[in-house]
């Protein structure tokens, strides 16, 4: 019988790391290939795109679509073409039609051409010899293979600005003529077009720019309540009950709505997971999500906190110990004056007014050191709540006890020698 080789003291390591309990029960919802069956506050921009594509199940080979989804990172645009896609080929399965969707990122093929088109075949024809071929010629063999297949294809090439950068307007001047001249023949090539940012497009010929700015889905940064829907619905898929608050879901979407990125606050939630699970935490924390964020974005800079009047780090150091105290996600302008006065008498120092106290909540929001909103609906009155959204509350803690206990002795040193 073979003896099992002993474990190295690493692998005795990971055997307990996966022994370990998880709040996780799936993490697949969580990755950036996933793609979900539902696309919250997407549904309009899916819509909009099916009338677009209406006549690929209805009379196919009949037109060519061009379609231009453009918006900011983590807008949706890649995962309602990717949804878009897999639908509109399952209906037109169940109709008897021969659809294909093939989505090819251009950045990874390195802005060239032929290596977009080599990839498009390559999905449709895996033994389909490439070499010699120039981009052109390829482009004509992937028409010829549809049409030997009799088969109808929408080609969503991701990135459009990486193949525009590279090749210039000469490649999409082919891609969207190449079936000027099939006059008789059915059409079978259709484009998503996926961009970034219109500006993208200057300097190419006026006639490209007009065939791609015919279709139109301009996909908006989501908001803070978008967000906070779209990590529900994922949180409900990857996490285990209770793991995780409303009130630090609705952090984590505040976190990330500066940018109105939905991919960066799912790999918040994602991160802040794996922050609780290295600890044998049975729930996210906010303090989980602030590490998860600084590791991330790191927004927390000592010299922006260094440059503060030691007024405003006292208040910044009160809503680090409300924080800390609470283990809550956010804490109310109420709170926090109140523990900045206690600190201020700690310090000796004179405590300001309510009015320059609401003034340092809105310096320090502006550069990102805090946030500060409205109350929810839920609570009563109206107040500003305050939140850090990228330092652990006990670290921030520390790091302002240290630097403010060195001015502390730097100043007695000065006294002392003046």
């Amino acid at each position: 019988m073979e003896e099992v080789p002993a474990l190295s003291i690493a692998s005795k390591f990971i055997e307990e790391e996966l022994s370990k309990s998880s709040i996780f029960k799936d993490e697949g919802p969580l990755s950036i290939e996933y793609v979900p069956d539902v696309l919250p506050h997407r549904e309009q921009q899916l819509r909009f795109l099916t009338q677009l594509f209406r006549f690929t199940v209805e009379k196919p080979g009949s037109m060519g679509q061009k379609v231009l989804i453009t918006g900011d990172v983590g807008t949706g645009k890649t995962v309602l073409a990717q949804r878009f896609g897999l639908d509109i080929v399952k209906i037109a399965k169940a109709r008897r039609i021969p659809l294909r969707y093939v989505h090819v990122n251009c950045r990874e093929a390195k802005g060239s051409l032929f290596m977009v088109l080599k990839n498009a075949v390559k999905m449709l024809a895996p033994k389909f010899p490439h070499r010699g071929f120039g981009a052109e010629e390829l482009l004509r063999s992937l028409l010829r293979v549809l049409d030997r297949r009799g088969v109808f294809l929408i080609l969503a090439l991701d990135e459009l600005e990486s193949l525009v950068r590279v090749e210039g307007g000469e490649a999409l001047y082919a891609l969207t003529r190449a079936q000027e001249s099939r006059m008789s023949l059915p059409l079978r090539l259709s484009f998503i077009f996926i961009l970034r940012d219109l500006d993208q497009l200057r300097g190419l010929d006026r006639s490209i720019i007009g065939t791609l700015q015919q279709n139109i889905i301009k996909l908006d940064r989501y908001t803070s309540e978008q967000l906070e829907t779209i990590l529900r619905y994922r949180s409900g898929l990857s996490l285990k009950e209770g793991a995780i608050a409303d009130e630090n879901l609705s952090f984590i979407a505040d976190i990330a709505s500066t940018t109105g990125d939905a991919r960066y606050a799912i790999e918040l939630l994602w991160r802040a997971g794996k922050y609780a699970d290295a600890e044998g935490s049975s729930e996210i924390t906010s303090d989980h999500i602030r590490k998860a964020a600084g590791s991330l974005h790191p927004a927390f800079r000592e010299e922006y906190v260094k440059a503060l009047s030691v007024n405003e780090k006292l208040f910044l150091l009160a809503l680090a110990r409300a924080l800390k105290s609470s283990k809550a996600a956010y804490a109310t302008m109420g709170e926090v004056e109140e523990l900045y006065r206690i600190t201020c008498e700690e310090y000796g120092e004179e405590p300001r007014a309510h009015t320059q106290i609401w003034k340092y909540a809105k310096s320090l929001n502006a550069l990102g050191i805090v946030i500060a909103s409205k109350s929810s609906k839920g609570m009563r009155g109206k107040t500003t709540m305050l939140s850090l959204p990228s330092v652990p509350s006990g670290e921030m803690e520390r790091w302002l006890e240290s630097h403010l206990e060195a001015l502390r002795r730097e100043a007695k040193r000065r006294s002392l020698l003046g």
